[in-house]
């Protein structure tokens, strides 16, 4: 039963990590003018994503230093994602 959560909970944070990068990907398409903000359907996954992963991504920016126009913030939370993966995975084993 604990293994059946474990591996749940491995597959949440997987899929978190996908759609971090999904979120990343296409803010940089609209930074360089690739898509543009005025397609519906990209402007609402994006609008959505950012959504879910702002208030988490807030207290890792006021933590890290100002870099100026690179946001590292969904980086650090990614590789706090993995880690904790890999904890679980440590746990259930």
């Amino acid at each position: 039963m604990t293994g059946a959560l474990l591996e749940i909970l491995g597959m949440v944070i997987s899929t978190a990590n996908m759609l971090l990068i999904i979120w990343f990907i296409i803010g940089l398409l609209f930074a360089f003018n690739v898509v543009s903000p005025s397609n519906q359907f990209v402007y609402a996954v994006h609008d959505a994503l950012s959504r879910l992963f702002e208030p988490v991504l807030r207290p890792i920016r006021r933590v890290m230093p100002d870099t100026g126009a690179i946001d590292f913030s969904p980086m650090v939370f990614m590789m706090l994602l993995i880690a904790v993966s890999k904890l679980i995975q440590g746990a259930a084993y």
